[in-house]
């Protein structure tokens, strides 16, 4: 396991809806042009990047002007369908941009039980890293019941980042990181640089659910950070309203709250 994100070769990068989508639920344009463009820089410096992205339930209940997250499941199903062509249309026309070729990936949770089915995506993930894409990987939330869907993206992420032997998951949410306590409550809340084991006293420092338009909270992030340590790789949890810190990140600097190894990132 590597102690410093800048040691780090290929990283998955998972981006939440309440970093990718205003209050509306409409995308936040400005952000991912700018998180496109880190990306596709960091891409060019020798990085190999796995893009995790939720939102497509959010931006398409914004796109037909629901105020908040559909409950129902076909109308869920529904609004994925339609905000997964507006997330994979702004994405390939961004990175294209800067010369860079993405793909869609949709899972289901299924693919962890099946071997078959699991040893078809670790193929396409590696074969797209291969040939120098960059894979764009979403929950198939059209087609997902409580049977096979994976919850959230957070655990996604994860799973992905186990699949594709990753060196390093990122976790961009609309938070600096883990705290001693509810940053949006306690003035004296303070960010937890690094944390070596998720115990009983870390995952009650975790709080409540997310946003009103996507899935996760702080408990969700956690446990997908458990996973990597089981898996042998760190996550970093960080805010994502400047996607440019992700530079500072790559630098050796501590951003966030690095969760693995010994030293984690620079003091």
């Amino acid at each position: 396991m590597i102690e410093n994100a800048s040691d780090a070769k290929r990283i998955v990068v998972k981006v939440g809806t309440s970093t990718l989508a205003h209050q509306t639920g409409l995308l936040n344009i400005q952000r991912m042009e700018r998180l496109t463009k880190v990306l596709s820089d960091l891409k060019n410096a020798g990085k190999e990047i796995i893009l995790v992205s939720s939102g497509a339930i959010g931006v398409g209940a914004g796109k037909i002007g629901l105020k908040e997250r559909p409950v129902d499941i076909p109308v869920r199903q529904a609004c994925a369908a339609i905000g997964q062509c507006e997330l994979m249309y702004c994405y390939d026309k961004y990175f294209s941009e800067y010369n860079h070729t993405v793909a869609q990936v949709l899972m289901t949770r299924d693919i962890i039980d099946c071997e078959n089915r699991k040893t078809h995506v670790v193929n396409t993930l590696m074969n797209l890293l291969h040939f120098g894409i960059i894979p764009i990987v979403n929950e198939n939330d059209t087609v997902s019941t409580e049977e096979i869907e994976f919850g959230d993206n957070d655990t996604l992420s994860a799973i992905v980042g186990s699949l594709a032997q990753t060196d390093l998951l990122v976790i961009l949410t609309d938070i600096d990181g883990v705290f001693t306590k509810n940053p949006r409550v306690y003035d004296d809340a303070e960010l937890i640089s690094q944390i070596e084991e998720i115990n009983d006293g870390v995952k009650a420092l975790a709080g409540g659910e997310g946003s009103h338009l996507g899935t996760g909270g702080m408990i969700t992030k956690l446990s997908a950070a458990q996973i990597g340590l089981d898996e042998g790789f760190p996550t970093v949890i960080m805010n994502g309203s400047s996607p440019e810190a992700l530079y500072r990140l790559f630098e050796g600097e501590a951003i966030g709250t690095f969760i693995g190894g010994k030293k984690g990132a620079a003091k």
